[in-house]
């Protein structure tokens, strides 16, 4: 059997080269410790200890600028000085030294690797005006910052969700919703698309008229009054107010999704129609219902005929048609007719005692 001897330098040799691998390798798992524990907390140190702070010449200190420490590091500016930002910030707080006490190669004790997020952005958007409100708000909501400003620089994979996914669509109209009152510009634009929606502007208009009934119904419940079709304000009665509360419940039982048009309007015309009965039930209410309703129709009418005016007209043969006065004729008839019937009603009553009749 042969057996190879190893010559006793090639020994040494790998025996070197085994022991230098195990220095790296304990390297690694100490860096490794050194950011398990800290996080980014450990390269920020190093940032921190080795970039010079603003307003400090070459001449005042052994750091660099955050550009060369970018060139030796084989990464961006930007990168180096969102680490910079992040320890300044931390450094404000007291959470670590600041830039002043710090030299190259200098330890200190540093943070859970947890707070590290609170001071830094892996986005460079994170660092504008723009970024700093949407990280307020991501944190107010309870997220992580970089989620949000990953969404906000993303507007066309935001726009992919909320057309494919419900539950994104709610959450952005929504947020839409809570952010009107203070942004008058968009409540303004979102108005416009609206009425220029021919679909929309339908929709609001059929969801305004069912809120206006349901506002009826609940002025019923609530007050205990109804307004009849002539405009009265009279006190509803028991069983009015009973059915008014019993539609109220149905409609406000209903889930957010559930469409209310139908039951509104089933509430609406249900109670309209007991306030006719109640009017029509009471000889006293029924005339005084019928002399509102006809001072109504006369206000109403008295605002349209003054609107007819011939201030804006240079020759009045240019809009003569013989319609037109054919319809005067007969509105002038009409009004004679009213007119002669209230000057009878105002004369009876003295004739009815006058003995002499």
């Amino acid at each position: 059997m042969t057996v190879a001897i190893v010559p006793p330098q090639e020994n040494a040799a790998s025996s070197e080269a085994t022991a230098d691998a195990a220095a790296l390798v304990a390297e690694d798992a100490r860096d490794f410790g050194a950011y398990a524990r800290t996080g980014g907390w450990a390269f920020g140190l190093k940032v921190a200890r080795s970039v010079r702070p603003g307003g400090q010449s070459a001449g005042e200190t052994p750091k660099i600028s955050a550009k060369e420490f970018a060139e030796l590091a084989g990464c961006s500016a930007d990168r180096v000085m969102r680490y910079y930002k992040a320890w300044d910030k931390a450094a404000d707080d007291g959470m670590v030294p600041h830039f002043e006490a710090l030299s190259p190669g200098m330890d200190v004790e540093l943070p859970d690797a947890d707070i590290w997020l609170s001071y830094y952005s892996a986005r460079s958007s994170a660092l504008s005006q723009r970024g700093e409100a949407i990280s307020e708000a991501a944190e107010a909501e309870g997220i992580r910052p970089t989620k949000a400003l990953e969404v906000a620089e993303n507007p066309t994979a935001l726009r992919a969700a909320i057309l494919a996914d419900p539950g994104t669509a709610e959450a952005a109209r929504k947020a839409l919703m809570d952010r009107l009152d203070e942004d008058p510009a968009l409540r303004t634009e979102l108005v416009r698309d609206i009425v220029r929606t021919d679909d929309l502007k339908k929709a609001v208009a059929a969801e305004a008229k069912a809120g206006d009934r349901v506002e009826y119904v609940r002025q019923i419940v609530e007050k205990g009054q109804v307004k009849t079709p002539a405009g009265q304000m009279i006190d509803a009665s028991a069983e009015l107010r009973e059915e008014a509360e019993r539609h109220l419940s149905l409609i406000d039982e209903l889930d957010d999704g559930e469409e209310s048009g139908e039951w509104a309007r089933e509430a609406y015309d249900t109670v309209r129609d007991l306030v006719a009965q109640t009017v029509q039930s009471d000889p006293e209410l029924r005339v005084q219902e019928r002399r509102a309703k006809f001072y109504s129709s006369l206000q109403k009418a008295t605002k349209v005929f003054e609107e007819l005016t011939f201030d804006d007209v240079e020759d009045i043969d240019d809009i003569y048609e013989d319609d037109m006065m054919k319809r005067l004729e007969d509105l002038q008839q009409a009004i004679g007719a009213c007119i002669t019937a209230l000057q009878t009603a105002t004369v009876r009553p003295e004739t009815d005692h006058d003995p002499r009749s």
